[in-house]
């Protein structure tokens, strides 16, 4: 099941020092890891509001639904954010989730570790986006342990997400 598979919901506000909507990503939200110059996997910072009633808690995904796999590619997932935070620091996908909020969690990427994985789209495969959402969602847990595959976590965001704030960013590599 991939992100397409979401259901719409009304929106919320979305803000980014890192990621500016339909912009490109910078450096530092690429990969050094796969082997992008200038690369530092560094997940962007995220600034929220304007979530409706009703919000218990907050996941940040994200998605490159251009990868060359049938589903796309996440690269990053964190779930159980309480509902008081509105914001996350660059940064915060480092491995071990050090600069979460208390009670968070990161679950595997595609690249099978639970961090941040900057952009790195197969050289030559054209632009790929990249979809950085916040979801607003009516329980503040949602039931899954960080061995939780991403299909496990759409299904659970289906039922629970009362709406959602999102930044399209994009990358190419030649």
């Amino acid at each position: 099941m991939s992100y397409a598979a979401l259901p719409r919901v009304p929106a919320f506000d979305l803000t980014s020092e890192s990621v500016k909507d339909g912009d490109a990503l910078k450096p530092a939200q690429t990969s050094k890891r796969f082997g992008v110059a200038g690369g530092k996997d560094e997940s962007p910072h995220l600034s929220w509001d304007g979530a409706p009633a009703g919000t218990k808690g907050y996941v940040v995904t994200v998605f490159d639904p251009d990868a060359p796999k049938a589903d796309g590619y996440w690269h990053w997932a964190v779930i159980n954010i309480p509902a008081g935070v509105s914001s996350l620091p660059a940064g915060a996908g480092v491995q071990g989730g050090s600069h979460l909020p208390p009670g968070a969690f990161q679950l595997k990427n595609d690249a099978g570790f639970p961090g941040y994985l900057g952009a790195a789209p197969p050289p030559g495969h054209g632009p790929h986006r990249y979809i950085v959402a916040v979801h607003a969602v009516d329980v503040e847990e949602l039931g899954l342990d960080a061995g939780a595959s991403t299909g496990a976590l759409v299904r659970k965001l289906v039922p629970h997400t009362l709406a959602r704030a999102v930044i399209t960013g994009h990358f190419e590599r030649r």
